[in-house]
């Protein structure tokens, strides 16, 4: 959704403060598309710094369907958005904040799309868990270890020690 700001860029009786609802139904992160399941209203609000400058601050959150890092379980990661960006009339652009701002902004329309979906990406979470004591897979068998055991040897030699085995090894061969 596009919202024009073009009274906002000339005057502080332009200003606007409204609720927006998000129309994202998923977010694509590394090549994968991560399903939208709740959304709170987003308050936004825009107001005049000065001729052909606007602040806009964005609020709300967002809930997707992620998976575990352990043991791959879907997820319910709620996600806060909570942007403050000055933005710029096409005719008022500083050459530092051109990219950011054509990324936002298409001449006086702001994409509120594209602005909550950067905050998304830049607040994605860094390890996503089903619970804080989650145990993963097994790397032998690949069961739920949250589940139970398996009864797989997990015994992982040290790398280092390998060349002392090599050694062992070829004495006994002799």
């Amino acid at each position: 959704m596009f919202i024009d700001l073009s009274d906002v860029f000339h005057s502080a009786s332009g200003d606007i403060h409204q609720q927006y609802a998000a129309e994202l139904t998923k977010a694509r992160y590394r090549g994968q598309d991560f399903p939208v399941l709740e959304k709170s209203p987003f308050t936004l609000d825009c107001t005049y710094e000065q001729d052909g400058q606007a602040a806009v601050k964005v609020n709300g959150s967002i809930v997707l369907d992620l998976y575990c890092d352990r043991c791959l379980k879907p997820v319910a990661e709620r996600v806060e958005v909570h942007a403050e960006r000055t933005v710029y009339a096409p005719d008022c652009v500083p050459a530092e904040e051109e990219e950011d701002n054509l990324e936002i902004m298409d001449s006086y329309q702001l994409n509120m799309e594209r602005l909550i979906f950067n905050e998304i990406l830049m607040n994605w979470p860094v390890k996503v868990l089903c619970r804080p004591d989650c145990k993963g897979l097994c790397r032998v068998c690949g069961k739920d270890l949250n589940l139970g055991d398996c009864g797989c040897d997990d015994f992982v030699p040290d790398p280092r020690m390998a060349v002392i085995k090599d050694i062992i090894n070829a004495d006994k061969e002799v």
